[in-house]
């Protein structure tokens, strides 16, 4: 098969294992910097175009959209999914955009009856007590909707600095939609697991510490990673995740609580260094996944928001 891989370059970690990936299981890969892409928008003959020339037919589209590039590039990948829809899409592009707004995916996953931290949110700042008591007071995390890679998430331990970071961050919000109020779980410890979802199964999973002055546990923030077994429950929880956001590949971001696992974030394009923690063949799996399912072409979206 022809596959492309919409990525930031061939320098990117998760391409190039997808790329060997892929040309070790017979395909032919083409690598698209969908950064350097242009649109054309027209009812009869939608197309991108890329170095001078038109999108050629792909058999198999796989995004690897960066997170400060996402308007860009799910619009040029939903030009595609226009252009080529006879195509198979590992993401669609609705889906891409919906797992990156936190307000809105944390309102889906509570929808599908996954369980997840406490959360609020009011544009009114006279509601910052009455938040505070909702999730069950001080310490609080404090979250910008948008926010990727643990940036934009702040601790607030005391009632005082909750109501300064809100404040603050209502200043720069226009509607207050992009501001969340979370509980903190104590019993987290500064831990969370990333388990890497491909289609309905768990290829790998790992467990992040955060430093001793951090309570974020990304490996972007210098948090450390182990690999952890999963619990049955906790399997069944990252794919229904994942399923909620419409997402074929996911890395579901959790942490261990007294009530079970808590979603914290469902990431459309997990990075792939969960491969040198685990040992595990991740993109080895996800070409596995295509050449099982990309000739039946895309599922439609079906979350309906």
């Amino acid at each position: 098969m022809n596959i492309a891989i919409l990525s930031n370059g061939n320098a990117n970690y998760s391409t190039l294992r997808l790329k060997e990936e892929a040309e070790k299981h017979g395909h032919q890969v083409k690598v698209i910097k969908y950064k350097n892409c242009y649109v054309s928008i027209d009812e009869q003959h939608p197309k991108v175009i890329y170095r001078g020339g038109e999108i050629g037919n792909f058999d198999v589209f796989i995004p690897r959209i960066a997170s400060y590039m996402t308007r860009y590039g799910t619009a040029v990948l939903r030009q595609l999914e226009m252009a080529n829809p006879q195509a198979f899409f590992m993401n669609r592009s609705i889906a891409i955009t919906r797992a990156r707004d936190k307000l809105r995916s944390t309102q889906l996953l509570a929808r599908a009856g996954v369980a997840i931290p406490k959360t609020v949110f009011s544009r009114n700042e006279t509601d910052i007590d009455v938040l505070l008591d909702e999730i069950g007071g001080t310490p609080a995390i404090i979250k910008l909707a948008r926010g990727t890679h643990g940036n934009g998430v702040v601790l607030a331990e005391t009632i005082k600095a909750a109501k300064s970071v809100m404040q603050a961050f209502y200043l720069s919000d226009s509607d207050g939609t992009n501001v969340l109020l979370q509980e903190f779980v104590k019993e987290s410890a500064g831990t969370d697991v990333r388990a890497f979802v491909v289609g309905s199964q768990v290829v790998a999973s790992m467990k992040r510490q955060s430093l001793d002055d951090d309570f974020r546990s990304n490996l972007h923030k210098g948090g450390l990673g182990e690999i952890v077994k999963l619990t049955p429950d906790e399997r069944k929880t990252c794919i229904k995740a994942a399923k909620a956001m419409g997402l074929t590949v996911a890395g579901v971001d959790f942490m261990r609580s007294e009530r079970g696992a808590l979603v914290l974030e469902v990431n459309a394009s997990p990075g792939f260094g969960i491969e040198k923690v685990t040992g595990r063949n991740v993109a080895g799996r996800i070409i596995d996944y295509i050449d099982r399912n990309a000739k039946r072409g895309s599922k439609k979206d079906r979350i309906g928001a």
